[in-house]
C-alpha cells in the first residue's frame, strides 16, 4: 500500500482525482492539504471537505495551507472551474472538521515523525510544500517521490508558455524543482492526451450512483469551457493523472531531464524549461512523462466511480 498525502486546490478536475483516491484500497492516504489555486483558499479546504464527507472518508483529515502564493499575486480559475471551484453539481456539506493546524505545519510534522517515507501527489500550485521545505530541508529526507501535475513543455494553458499550477505560484515551483527530491512530473503535453469525450462521459454518467453521477455532472460544466477555449472533443483531465500514475504507472512512460520554472521574466513566468541533454552533477533529473494510455486511465476511473 502506497503511503500519500495529497496537496490540492479543488478544482473540479482535483475533485475526480480526490474521487478515485478516496475510494483506493491500494492507496494508504494520510491526509489532504490544501492551498489557494483554481479558487481561493476558504473554498479550496470547505471542497476537499465536501468530498471526504460524499465518498464516506471521515477518517481523513483535511488541513488548510498557504492562502496565497510566496511572491506574486494571487490567481485564480473561476473561469474554469465556477465561483465555487465545484461548479455543476451539488455536494453534501462537510461533516469532516478542518484541522486546526496549518497545512505546512502539518507536512513538516508528519513527514519528520513517519517511520516510512511518504510519497506526496501534488495537484495544485506548490505554495505549501515550498514553504514546508524553506522552513524544514530535512523533511525531503522523508519523501518517497513527488507526483506532480504542473507544467507545460510544448504549450501552456494560462499562456502561450506557462500552465496554471506553475504559473500560479512559480517561486514555489522553483523552490520545489530546486530541492533535489525525485519528482515525476506530469504536464499538459500528457493531460492534453487524456480528454474526457462524450462517449468517455456518457460511461461515467451510465454508473448510476451519486458519486458517479456528481462525477459527470462536474465534467460536463468544466468541459463545456475548455472545449470552447481549446477546440478539442474533449475537456483534459489533468490531476486524475497523478491518481493514476500512483496505482498503475504501467499506463505512463517518459524520460529523464533536468526541470527549472521561470521567475524573472514577466513574458515567460512560469515556463517549464526542461533540458534533456547532460544533466549537470549537481541537478537530480525529473521523471518527464510524455505518453499516456488514456484509455487506460479512463478504465480505472470508470472501476473506481463504479464503487466508490
Amino acid at each position: 500500500m502506497i503511503e500519500v498525502i495529497i496537496d490540492c486546490d479543488p478544482g473540479v478536475d482535483d475533485a475526480i482525482a480526490l474521487m478515485v483516491a478516496l475510494s483506493s484500497t491500494a492507496l494508504d492516504l494520510k491526509a489532504i492539504t490544501t492551498v489557494a489555486g483554481n479558487v481561493p483558499l476558504a473554498l479550496t479546504q470547505a471542497n476537499a471537505r465536501k468530498l471526504c464527507t460524499l465518498m464516506g472518508r471521515e477518517d481523513v483529515p483535511v488541513y488548510a495551507g498557504c492562502p496565497r502564493p510566496l511572491v506574486r499575486s494571487p490567481i485564480t480559475a473561476e473561469a474554469i472551474h465556477g465561483i465555487t471551484g465545484l461548479e455543476g453539481a451539488t455536494l453534501p456539506e462537510p461533516t469532516v472538521p478542518l484541522q486546526a493546524q496549518h497545512g505546512v505545519a502539518y507536512l513538516m510534522d508528519a513527514l519528520t515523525q513517519s517511520p516510512r517515507p511518504i510519497t506526496l501527489a501534488t495537484l495544485g500550485p506548490l505554495t505549501n510544500l515550498a514553504a514546508a521545505v524553506v522552513q524544514c530541508p530535512d523533511i525531503l529526507t522523508h519523501v518517497t517521490e513527488v507526483v506532480m501535475m504542473g507544467g507545460g513543455i510544448a504549450q501552456g494553458n494560462v499562456t502561450p508558455v506557462a500552465e496554471f499550477n506553475l504559473y500560479a505560484d512559480p517561486h514555489a515551483a522553483r523552490v520545489v524543482f530546486e530541492a533535489g527530491v525525485p519528482i515525476t512530473l506530469i504536464s499538459l503535453d500528457v493531460t492534453h492526451q487524456v480528454l474526457t469525450t462524450p462517449d468517455r462521459l456518457a460511461r461515467i454518467r451510465a454508473l448510476g450512483n451519486p458519486v458517479s453521477t456528481i462525477a459527470a455532472d462536474l465534467l460536463t460544466y468544466y468541459g463545456n469551457r475548455d472545449r470552447e477555449i481549446l477546440g478539442l472533443p474533449g475537456a483534459p483531465l489533468h490531476d486524475p493523472c497523478v491518481i493514476a500514475y500512483l496505482l498503475q504507472p504501467n499506463l505512463f512512460s517518459g524520460y529523464s531531464a533536468q526541470v527549472t520554472v521561470e521567475t524573472d521574466s514577466p513574458l515567460t513566468l512560469g515556463q517549464t524549461v526542461v533540458n534533456r541533454r547532460t544533466l549537470p552533477p549537481h541537478c537530480p533529473p525529473v521523471n518527464v512523462i510524455d505518453q499516456v494510455d488514456a484509455d487506460g486511465v479512463y478504465a480505472l476511473i470508470l472501476q473506481h466511480l463504479a464503487s466508490p
